[in-house]
Formats: C-alpha cells, sequence, structure tokens
C-alpha cells in the first residue's frame, strides 16, 4: 500500500512568464475556494475502479496519496528580477478581478538567482 502524502510539495518553475504565472495564480485562486481547477487531472478527473456492477468512479486522490493543494510551495526564477505578481502583470494574461485574488500570495514568491 502507498503510504498517505505528507508535508510539502515543492514546484520550482524556470521561467516566470505567462504560463507559469497563470498556472500559480491558478492554484492559489483555487486553494482559496475562489475558483474552479478547471485542467487539473488530479484535482477534477475521476477513472473507473472495478468492472460490471462493481464499477465506481472515483477522484484520483481516492486511489492515489497526493499533496493537497494547501501543501503546494512555489519557487522558480527568471532572468527579470519581479515578483510573481509583477510578471503576471506585465504578461497580461490574467485579469486584474481575478490576479488580485491572489497578489499577497504571488508577491511573496520572488524569483531566486541562482540555485
Amino acid at each position: 500500500m502507498v503510504e498517505k502524502a505528507n508535508g510539502k510539495l515543492g514546484i520550482l518553475c524556470v521561467g516566470l512568464g505567462a504560463v507559469t504565472t497563470t498556472f500559480m495564480a491558478g492554484t492559489l485562486i483555487a486553494r482559496k475556494g475562489e475558483g474552479i481547477p478547471v485542467g487539473s487531472l488530479t484535482q477534477l478527473a475521476k477513472i473507473r475502479v472495478g468492472r460490471g456492477k462493481e464499477k465506481k468512479y472515483k477522484k484520483i486522490d481516492e486511489i492515489v496519496p497526493l499533496a493537497s493543494m494547501n501543501d503546494i510551495v512555489f519557487g522558480g526564477w527568471d532572468i527579470f528580477n519581479d515578483t510573481v505578481f509583477e510578471a503576471a502583470m506585465n504578461a497580461e494574461v490574467l485579469k486584474d478581478r481575478d490576479i488580485f485574488k491572489v497578489k499577497d500570495e504571488l508577491q511573496a514568491i520572488k524569483r531566486r538567482e541562482e540555485w
């Protein structure tokens, strides 16, 4: 049996551009209950378990022990010295009504110069 996931899950992103900042913001928005994690296989998808009358559809985290979205910690590096909030604003992909929901969290994620 696989043990329950414990601790934090660090996600290190190379480049803090449009795709990365949207991924981070979307995760943080969903974590606050302010949005749905659309596109997240681990959060929304169900898989069939069993056959015939025995078949059931379960969410992936009911079968495989995954880290909670609350345990995700983001990090990353980029050539620009922006916070993730500043990078997201510069990318102009997210709407203000969405990005400002997690402004403080995004400002706290700063790029690393080296690892």
